[in-house]
């Protein structure tokens, strides 16, 4: 279920950034409308910074850190699931060996003890690189040969072709005959 296409905060760039704004900011040969455009950051980004840097606020440069809420599990955590999944799931004790979101839920549950919804499962396959498959619907009775010869024959001769017969309409509110009247 590769999904993650979202850009992720690439916080040592921007601490690199606060940093060559607070040379800037020393240097004092530039407005901060001029350093917003150099770094390529929001004016009011340069405001904050400045006025944090001339109040000589200590974690300012750094940041604010991690945005959101921190995730359940760990890298060692995660590896772990990934393990269990590539078992299979009828070693896991169901039925058939396909994976479906509480299955998952389950087997993370039972492998690390953290509970998730199985609607949200679906971003730690994400994480882990999982794809989502869909199972190929054919009957395992399925005669591939006997298909293949009815499709030649029997079904080209009853399926129907356009404009074999009558003229149709696509609206049941207009009705008319063969004559033209209404």
């Amino acid at each position: 279920m590769t999904r993650s296409n979202a850009p992720r905060r690439d916080f040592a760039a921007m601490q690199e950034r606060r940093r060559r704004a607070a040379r800037l900011f020393a240097a004092g040969r530039r407005s901060q409308a001029e350093i917003a455009r150099e770094l390529d950051i929001s004016r009011q980004s340069v405001s904050r910074w400045f006025a944090a840097w001339q109040q000589d606020k200590p974690d300012w440069i750094r940041g604010a850190g991690r945005a959101g809420r921190r995730p359940q599990l760990d890298e060692a955590q995660r590896k772990q699931v990934d393990e269990a999944l590539r078992q299979g799931a009828q070693t896991h004790g169901f039925a058939t060996n396909l994976w479906t979101l509480p299955r998952v839920a389950a087997v993370i549950e039972r492998t690390t003890g953290v509970h998730y919804h199985p609607g949200h499962v679906w971003k730690i396959l994400a994480a882990l690189q999982w794809s989502l498959q869909r199972p190929a619907k054919q009957a395992r009775e399925r005669n591939e040969e006997g298909r293949r010869l009815w499709m030649a024959k029997r079904w080209s001769a009853i399926k129907k072709t356009p404009g074999g017969e009558e003229p149709g309409f696509s609206s049941r509110t207009k009705v008319e005959s063969r004559s033209g009247r209404r």
